[in-house]
């Protein structure tokens, strides 16, 4: 018969059974892991800055001129000599004494459109010179500043087909400076025949017409470099010269002058023919349309004949006198070169107004 095992001895046991029992390799359960859901898009890739670049253009070059002529610097100081109705004298009357006939289009508008008067713009007078290759047209003024700051143009329109429609427009803007300068001047053409309106003799206004439309020369660009030029003298009396070349013309033709800073726009003359006398006003107080309204600030001249003899029936033709019974008329007065046989000829002996510097006088027609 077996001995029971002694009470400690199973304590002993129990012991090393629990402890062999806590040293066996355990299997534990892994927690289990919600699943990731799917990208709905890839992150977008790293994106380059842009670099800004500013353009830079090319400064524009100006072309550089080569005038091959240029006007005498002393034109020729005898020329026709051309009379117009000046405003100077009735000025502090808010008015001019005559000479705006606006139906034949011979304007004396030399005021603001308050009748306030505007020496520079105010014609005296204009010659027309010439030497072998230059027209000159010298303009006179009542003012001293043809650099007004109203900015005045002056210009010279050229009827080639004597009708009264004007075919060629000369046309000079400021600044103006005592030396020759084709800068700010333009040559433009009327190639439809529309500057008159549809009749030469009378204002057809309202007429939609063009004016002088297409510009040949402008401040030296264009076929010929040197086709027209301008300067100024300032002085006692202002003159205004403009100069163009002989082959701009065919030789014989009708011409006129004009000081222009109203509308100042080629493509509506002649003004007449743009609006009537009622929307333009009158300078003149007993005309019905005084004062002046829509047109104001312009002065132009009767036309005179270069080249041939008019008949007097030329459309715009400055007046003639008519001539006294039994006196002979005056004929080629620039042969005489004193006052004594300038006068014995029925001629007129006056003051040069080309020439500023000095008093020098011609003998000129009636």
């Amino acid at each position: 018969m077996k001995k029971p095992l002694h009470p400690f001895i199973r304590v002993i046991l129990f012991v090393l059974l629990v402890s062999l029992a806590c040293n066996l390799p355990q299997t534990s359960a892994m927690p289990t892991l919600a699943p990731l859901p799917p990208p709905t898009s890839l992150p977008p890739a790293a994106q380059p800055i842009p670099t800004m670049t500013t353009a830079v253009e090319a400064p524009t070059a100006v072309p550089t001129i080569a005038h091959q002529m240029r006007p005498a610097d002393m034109p020729p100081s005898s020329g026709l000599l051309v009379y117009d109705v000046e405003s100077s004298g009735t000025a502090p009357e808010r008015r001019a004494p005559y000479g705006d006939s606006y139906k034949i289009n011979r304007l004396e508008r030399p005021f603001l459109q308050d009748m306030t008067y505007v020496p520079d713009l105010d014609i005296v007078t204009y010659t027309i010179g010439e030497d072998a290759n230059w027209y000159y047209i010298s303009i006179k003024l009542i003012g001293v500043d043809p650099n007004n700051s109203l900015g005045i143009h002056y210009g010279v329109e050229i009827d080639e087909d004597v009708d009264g429609f004007g075919d060629i427009l000369i046309w000079a803007s400021p600044p103006y400076t005592s030396q020759w300068d084709v800068n700010g001047v333009r040559v433009l053409k009327d190639n439809n025949h529309n500057t008159g309106g549809r009749s030469a003799m009378q204002s057809d206004a309202p007429f939609p017409g063009d004016g002088y439309e297409t510009e040949i020369f402008n401040s030296g660009q264009g076929s010929d470099p040197d086709l027209a030029w301008v300067r100024t003298f300032t002085g006692l009396q202002s003159t205004l010269q403009i100069a163009f070349k002989k082959s701009l013309t065919k030789g014989a033709f009708m011409l006129g002058v004009l000081a222009d800073a109203g509308w100042k726009d080629p493509g509506k003359l002649d003004y007449v023919d743009r609006i009537t006398l009622a929307e333009a006003g009158s300078p003149v107080r007993d005309n019905k349309e005084y004062p002046l309204k829509a047109l104001y600030s312009v002065d132009n001249a009767c036309r005179e004949a270069v080249g041939f003899k008019p008949t007097g029936d030329e459309p715009q033709l400055c007046p003639r006198p008519e001539p006294t019974p039994g006196v002979a008329a005056c004929r080629n007065p620039s042969q005489y070169r004193d006052q004594a046989s300038c006068e014995a000829a029925n001629c007129r002996w006056v003051r040069d107004p080309t020439v500023i510097v000095a008093v020098v006088y011609i003998c000129v027609a009636p």
